[in-house]
């Protein structure tokens, strides 16, 4: 699928927040460089050497403005082409960057109405020399892409966007679409539904947007596909050429990996970071008797008990049966067609089934739709579409619903989402969240987090912490304080873990007679307009999670007055980013808004970060507490801080592996995306 215009290069973009107007009219004054906001009012709040570094760049830029404003159309395009001319014959992209962004900001004023604020063109320098923008939800990211973007489109090699769905990679990229055809620039899509031959186009433009997830397969797809042409591979999808040799035939979609820009980037290149792509070979003979081999597994798994039939290994969470579990299984009446399974299989069935019936659950973990297991996605609350659980999780699930068995079909080529984008020449990344990262994005990817300064000082107000002894005084309180804010007549959006507490909690607020919304991964279709709603006078939703919603929350001037939108925390995620996202949908561009965290001692994170022993314990002092209990306020924070440096722990020691195996197999002459073991 292909938006095109005229010119041969691949580019993309992609943002979770829209950027504010400046000027509806094009040639209103107040689009001009002199009202922008002075470089000393937010260059001393807290911006790092770098960042001041960039007010030269910023000068030169701003010094093409007037002479832009007074050319046509047609004048604007032909210096496009000079700019692009100029970077084939050589120029470095850094002598470009003043007049290339300077071009950009004036097709956005004309097309859009919209000219990038100097927050924005920080951001765009900053992705342009390699690092990840941190700017705060609302600050424009997706028309700050539009710079890099341009900007390496120039080279006529390729340039990406990845997002986290194809909603907002289709959403970004018609959106910018004007600006792009202004400047001679083509736009592509890459959407899931997409055709071999649209594929092609889309990458064959000079902008290309699309998902991590899109991008990983179609690279697997066309390596396979060389592989059966008998064509050399070693460098293909890794220089960057747009030119393909050989005879008639299939050819790859792909025309290299030059540069990407990733939105999102803590939760793609962080979150999703273990994430392997895989696409199966051909299926294995003895199916039917795997499926009744897992089906068996989980009709018995509730059997089993815990501490007498397996253990759970404190580190790795991996279940193990004991003597008398073994000897459970072994007495266990078995269909004829499971009957010459081996032991050691079997228990391996019985220790997925078991795990799968404690650990996973409906409408938390997975939903089920179209007789299929989809998995929600614990950092987005959205449905991952198109992803499956290892080692034989998944399966455990579907026996586990009563579904068909997808039944695994080993590996023809794998790739994780950490390695594919180590595969590109140049790579950037936007955030509204990296700061608490960017140590480990730097180390693994070389991206250096820059934090961009808010264009308008932010006046968010954060309130005291309060802490339940369960679940149920803390819902109860919480849904005490949504009636209060709704008497104010403010808006509240109200974040919790998972899809079954949201139901919880909507079905307390219908108790009291509050009008709200959910948002969930059961109302994709309606996202886009209920966040877009969340911000008006007296509205609720109450939503799964608020990472890369990918839509703005309008804030009229009657609620910002009355102090903005409110957010309440119902419990700490694994990662205090997911936490950050939330709180960052209020006070955006200045506003004023407020939020709250609310905990209790039965919370997901103490388990994690303390085990479950220690977890038990405070959840029965909670429990025979019967009300607030904020002396044990500051166990959640350190909770959460033992499960990042678990998981990132867990992300070095893959790291580690995928490098090793790599390497081994490039020493006997395999390739290492292909000749993968199961």
């Amino acid at each position: 699928m292909s938006t095109s215009e005229t010119a041969p290069d691949d580019l993309e973009n992609a943002n979770d927040s829209e950027p504010t107007p400046v000027a509806q009219d094009p040639q209103a004054p107040e689009s001009r460089a002199d009202k922008d906001v002075p470089l000393k009012s937010w260059l001393g709040m807290g911006a790092s050497t770098r960042i001041r570094r960039w007010q030269h760049s910023l000068q030169k830029i701003a010094e093409w403005e007037p002479q832009l404003i007074d050319e046509s159309n047609e004048a604007i395009r032909k210096r496009s082409l000079a700019l692009r001319y100029r970077a084939k014959s050589g120029e470095s992209l850094a002598s470009l960057m003043p007049e290339a962004y300077a071009l950009v900001r004036e097709a956005g004023r004309r097309t859009l109405g919209m000219r990038h604020y100097q927050v924005q063109m920080i951001g765009g320098i900053a992705l342009h020399e390699g690092c990840i923008s941190e700017m705060q939800t609302g600050e424009g990211k997706t028309l700050t892409a539009t710079l890099p973007l341009y900007l390496h489109s120039l080279l006529g090699k390729g340039s990406h966007l990845a997002t986290v769905n194809d909603y907002l990679a289709k959403r970004d990229a018609e959106w910018m679409t004007p600006l792009f055809r202004t400047l001679g620039v083509s736009v592509g899509i890459v959407q899931t539904e997409c055709d071999q031959g649209q594929r092609r186009e889309a990458y064959g433009s000079d902008i290309t947007y699309g998902t991590a997830k899109e991008f990983g397969f179609d690279f697997l797809r066309d390596r396979l596909l060389l592989r059966a042409q008998n064509r050399v591979q070693s460098d293909f999808l890794g220089d960057g050429e747009s030119n393909f040799s050989g005879g008639g035939g299939d050819k790859p979609v792909m025309r290299g990996v030059h540069f990407c820009l990733v939105d999102e980037a803590d939760s793609i290149l962080i979150d999703e970071a273990r994430t392997p792509l895989i696409i199966g070979s051909i299926e294995d003979q003895v199916r039917e008797q795997i499926v009744q081999a897992y089906q068996w597994a989980a009709r018995h798994a509730p059997e089993f008990v815990e501490g007498e039939h397996y253990d759970i290994h404190p580190d790795s969470k991996q279940y193990e049966l004991t003597g008398r579990g073994r000897q459970t299984v072994r007495s266990l009446p078995r269909p004829d067609l499971i009957r010459t399974v081996g032991l050691v299989d079997l228990y391996e069935f019985m220790e997925r089934g078991v795990k799968v019936h404690q650990e996973f659950f409906l409408d938390r973990h997975y939903v089920v739709r179209d007789d299929e297991i989809v998995i929600v996605d614990e950092f987005t609350g959205r449905l991952a579409e198109g992803r499956k659980w290892r080692d034989g999780i998944h399966q455990a699930i579907e026996a586990k619903e009563g579904i068909e068995i997808s039944v695994p079909t080993g590996q023809a080529a794998r790739i994780t989402i950490q390695d594919l984008f180590l595969r590109y020449k140049y790579l950037a990344g936007m955030t509204g969240t990296a700061a608490t990262s960017a140590p480990e994005l730097k180390k693994i990817y070389r991206t250096p987090v820059v934090r961009v300064p808010t264009n308008r000082p932010p006046q968010r107000v954060p309130l005291k912490d309060r802490v339940f002894g369960d679940m149920h005084s803390k819902f109860v309180a919480i849904v005490d304080e949504v009636v209060e804010m709704n008497q104010l007549g403010r808006p509240v959006l109200i974040g919790t873990r998972s899809i079954d507490k949201s139901e919880l909690l909507s079905q307390m607020l219908d108790d009291k007679g509050i009008k709200h919304e959910v948002l969930n991964a059961n109302k994709v279709a309606e996202e886009a307009a209920i966040v877009e709603q969340a911000g008006k006078r007296g509205r609720v939703t109450v939503a799964t999670n608020m990472a890369g919603r990918g839509t703005d929350i309008k804030v009229p001037k009657d609620v910002e007055a009355e102090g903005g939108i409110h957010v309440i925390c119902t419990e700490l995620h694994d990662s205090a980013r997911v936490d950050r996202q939330l709180i960052g949908r209020c006070g955006r561009q200045g506003d004023q808004g407020s939020y709250r965290q609310y905990l209790s001692l039965d919370d997901d994170i103490l388990k994690n970060g303390y085990g479950p022993v220690k977890a038990a314990r405070w959840k029965q002092i909670g429990a025979d507490s019967g009300g607030s209990v904020q002396s044990y306020a500051g166990l959640f924070r350190k909770a959460q801080l033992k499960v990042e440096k678990k998981h990132f722990r867990d992300r070095m020691v893959l790291l580690h592996h995928e490098r090793e195996r790599k390497k081994m197999q490039r020493e006997i002459g395999q390739d290492p995306y292909l000749d993968t073991p199961d």
